[in-house]
């Protein structure tokens, strides 16, 4: 055994545990066994948005009821988009919305607006949704909404406090695609990228109550200073509460994050692999302190693999290129140079892309720091300037996988060994 032989393995059982959160599959499953109503005198309504969009759109076609009338709309990022027969497929702008989705937002909304009670509506749900599909309430523009994001991005803050934002500027979230559909009845299959699989915070929650009033967000920004930083209209918009029918829908998750965890752990069997209970969220460098020191306590002969699941976050100071994954990568190599054995260590999104880059994440090693330094890069004035990106290209420890079609939130893995 060898690091080039570990870092391999590590690769692959990250790629497993993407193959087990694979939405096609997954809609597969559960419309084989609950199979769509059948609406003779009605239309079937099919929305899905999401980076697994097109995949669980396809499949979704496939199940519909013989003879069944069919509206189909799917909106997912450039890197997945394809063309599906019998959908009008969107494209547009992924961690920032864009144009292209403000036009598919106004399209999705069209759609809803038409259905009746003879109607039915199936919502296909995944992670990047909220970005895909913005749609900004009267009176906020898209530059607006994208000040906004930028403004809570800089802060570090968590997806709930994020998308408890952002549904008070929408149209479709927190409950506002089951207000445009009613009075159709509505059913959502949902593949969740969050911490908790909480549904009022996967892609914005559409099709669930909101996370809070506009009360309640609105003191939480005045108490994190973010509130100067937001341009006048979102600061109105946010001001005024957003009415949404009390109504609900048939919401069921069918994949998550512990899906993959659990076939990772299912595949690495022989190297007596733990699942950590509790999934790794917050800053970088404290989820970075967190996994050596579970490190550091371990017993590894003669080998252990530690296995998180979760999604961190990162406090923008800098202007460089990278990721929350590449970046607790590094803080992870940083911080463990003194363990009494052998590692490597992978940090990945499930989707495929690690912020606004191409690459998944990082997989580390001891030489990491050595790899990038010898380069002639300044590592420590890299990663203040949040250019995780450039630190483990210089070393080589670069994850690419190519946009995967899914997303169930981060995956990390520690290999503790001895050569």
């Amino acid at each position: 055994m060898n690091l080039s032989d570990v870092k391999g393995l590590a690769r692959t059982l990250f790629l497993d545990g993407v193959r087990a959160a694979d939405p096609a599959a997954a809609v597969k499953r559960e419309l084989s066994e609950k199979p769509l109503n059948a609406t003779p005198s009605g239309r079937l309504f099919i929305v899905a948005y999401g980076k697994a969009a097109c995949a669980m759109m396809d499949q979704a076609l496939r199940h519909t009821p013989k003879g069944q009338r069919v509206k189909a709309i799917a909106v997912t990022n450039y890197e997945n988009a394809r063309d599906i027969q019998g959908c009008r497929v969107f494209a547009s702008g992924h961690p920032l919305p864009d144009e292209n989705g403000i036009k598919a937002g106004k399209e999705v909304m069209r759609l809803l607006e038409a259905a009746d009670e003879d109607d039915e509506v199936l919502c296909l749900i995944s992670g990047g949704g909220s970005a895909l599909l913005p749609t900004p309430r009267p009176g906020i523009t898209l530059a607006d909404k994208v000040a906004i994001n930028e403004a809570l991005l800089s802060e570090g803050l968590d997806i709930s406090k994020l998308n408890a934002v952002r549904q008070q500027l929408s149209v479709l979230k927190g409950g506002g695609l089951l207000d445009l559909a009613h009075p159709a009845p509505v059913r959502s299959l949902i593949i969740s990228d969050v911490v908790g699989d909480d549904i009022r915070v996967i892609a914005s929650g559409p099709t669930a109550l909101p996370l809070d009033r506009c009360t309640e967000t609105a003191a939480f920004l005045k108490s994190h200073n973010i509130k100067p930083k937001l341009q006048s209209a979102g600061c109105d918009i946010l001001a005024s509460p957003r009415i949404v029918r009390p109504s609900c829908a048939d919401n069921a998750i069918i994949c998550s994050n512990r899906h993959s965890l659990q076939a990772i752990a299912d595949a690495a069997a022989d190297w007596n692999p733990h699942i950590a209970s509790d999934p790794l969220i917050g800053d970088v460098k404290a989820a970075a302190r967190q996994i050596v020191d579970v490190a550091r306590t371990t017993q590894t002969r003669p080998k252990k693999l530690l296995i998180w699941g979760g999604e961190t976050t990162v406090t923008l100071s800098g202007h460089g290129r990278g990721g929350r994954n590449q970046e607790l990568a590094i803080h992870v190599a940083k911080l463990s140079t003194d363990l009494s054995c052998d590692w490597v260590f992978l940090s990945g999104g499930t989707d495929g892309r690690d912020g606004p880059t191409n690459a998944a994440g990082g997989i580390v090693t001891a030489g990491t720091i050595a790899r990038a330094r010898a380069g002639n890069l300044n590592v420590v004035a890299a990663l203040n300037d949040n250019d995780s990106y450039r630190i483990l290209e210089s070393a080589g420890d670069l994850l690419k996988t190519d946009a995967t079609g899914t997303n169930v939130a981060d995956v990390q893995l520690m290999f503790l060994f001895a050569i």
